[in-house]
């Protein structure tokens, strides 16, 4: 039956609708989506055996649910997943600010309605995707916002006294009926404003300037909050987090393949991005790896955390760092080189809460170092260990890399050369292809060039070759070359 040709309660009535309190749609809906094996928060990455589990649990109980978590940790888009949980349409009074059940009515607008109409009242079908609200918690929200106030002009125009419960406004919340209700940010709501948060949470009922109005609303709450807040901004007043039946906790990806998965799915790239630039499955690592580095810097504020948008917007800008290379060489197509990466700095300063040391250093400094630390770590995955001590440079694999670049004056790689000028000057180190013939052997040759620059910044982060940034490159040396140089 198409459930959306119903038009009047009499006709409610007789397709056997039965009403359901929200979390006992969401309950069910989940239930049959285990049961089913359908994914029931796709999209939703790295938390399929800690906060999804619990998630899961929260609904089967029927609570209302704090999602607690550093930022960047997809707490706002698990609680927009919910949606999916609920049924696809609703019927409603129609008219009704707050969503009545056209079976269990609970405004005065609805219950009258069905008094004049009976069984000819008509009924309205909303949509699960508009049974969603959020707010995000600010120090200017006020209870008239929230849960509503007295309404003058409606007083004036329907000639009722200001004692009158049908010159009231609903808030927010109120018009939220039978929906899910986001409140973001919840610390930074002010106490006063949480404590009116109580009774809708606990009893359903609702006060507005002195009414005292018996409203059973029927409410998914959920909401986030960051610890840091607790201490910096505000807090959840402990009556109210008492009223919050689950509190869960969010987190950051734990491995680098996870992150990438979120990166790759959330970068907003256009099409011809994507097609025309190659992108190296190290380089993707490399750029996972800078914010798994700035959790664990001692320059980063780890308490504030570091956001996956951090990856997101830095992924976009390595893409279009090689975009304007290929742009201004009249390239339609190019590979993403490690210089790259200098283009990712501003999307890493802005998004990093420094500590006194990291403030001293400058925010772009601990940017390239996050970068320098990300080479560093990955370095001994595909090339031999460099240790700082060798008895016997000779034996050392990377001997004849070093040799070269004792033996010439010096070696540049140039932001803006073209793609034929940048591998011509990689291809002039000829033990760099010895070295990668040796080691990675299998690496695909649209990834060779990349894996060659690689290994010179791997040299430097090691203290074996020293790099210098000049106006339009970087110029790569032989360390005690450049010492005995600046003598």
């Amino acid at each position: 039956m198409n459930i959306q040709g119903i038009k009047t309660l009499a006709e409610l009535k007789k397709s056997g609708y039965q009403s359901r309190s929200i979390k006992d749609e969401l309950r069910d809906n989940l239930r049959e989506k285990m049961k089913s094996g359908k994914p029931v928060f796709d999209g939703v990455h790295g938390f399929e055996n800690t906060v999804i589990p619990e998630l899961e649990r929260a609904i089967l109980s029927r609570h209302n649910i704090n999602l607690l978590g550093l930022r960047g940790q997809a707490k706002t888009r698990l609680a927009r997943k919910m949606i999916e949980l609920l049924d696809e349409y609703m019927p409603i009074v129609d008219g009704s600010e707050i969503n009545d059940d056209p079976l269990h009515p609970i405004s005065r607008f609805a219950k009258n309605l069905i008094l004049e109409k009976g069984d000819a009242t008509p009924i309205k079908w909303i949509h699960r995707s508009e049974r969603f609200s959020e707010k995000l918690a600010t120090p200017d929200v006020t209870v008239a916002d929230l849960i509503g106030d007295v309404d003058p002009i409606k007083a004036a125009s329907l000639k009722l006294s200001y004692a009158d419960d049908r010159v009231i406004h609903f808030g927010m919340i109120p018009r939220a009926n039978r929906c899910i209700f986001v409140i973001n940010e919840l610390p930074d709501l002010q106490a006063r404003i949480q404590v009116a948060l109580f009774n809708i949470l606990q009893e359903g009922d609702i006060q507005i300037r002195g009414f005292k109005v018996r409203m059973p609303l029927d409410m998914q709450f959920i909401f986030t909050a960051n610890p840091e807040d607790y201490t910096n901004r505000g807090s959840i007043v402990t009556p109210l987090k008492d009223r919050i039946g689950s509190q869960i906790l969010t987190h950051y990806p734990e491995s680098v393949a996870i992150a990438r998965t979120i990166t790759q799915q959330e970068a907003k790239l256009q099409a011809g991005q994507s097609d025309n630039i190659h992108v190296p499955e190290l380089a993707k690592d490399l750029l996972e790896q800078v914010s798994f580095e700035a959790r664990e810097s001692e320059y980063v504020d780890n308490k504030s955390g570091v956001s996956a948008r951090l990856s997101i917007t830095a992924y976009e800008n390595l893409l279009s760092t090689a975009e304007r290379r290929a742009l201004k060489s009249g390239s339609d197509k190019t590979t993403v080189r490690l210089s790259d990466f200098m283009g990712i700095i501003p999307a890493i300063t802005g998004k990093v809460e420094l500590v006194y040391e990291g403030e001293q250093e400058g925010a772009a400094f601990v940017a390239q170092q996050l970068v320098s630390d990300a080479i560093h770590t990955f370095f001994p995955a595909y090339f031999p260990k460099i240790e700082k001590l060798e008895r016997d440079a000779d034996a050392s694999p990377y001997a004849k890399i070093l040799e070269w670049f004792f033996t010439e004056s010096g070696f540049e790689l140039l932001d803006d050369a073209t793609d034929e000028e940048y591998k011509k000057q990689l291809d002039a180190v000829k033990p760099l292809e010895d070295l990668i013939q040796k080691y990675q052997p299998e690496i695909p040759s649209e990834d060779k060039y990349f894996l060659k620059e690689f290994v010179l910044w791997g040299l430097v982060e090691y203290d074996k070759l020293s790099k210098d940034r000049v106006a339009v490159g970087y110029q790569f040396k032989d360390l005690y070359g450049s010492y005995i140089s600046k003598l």
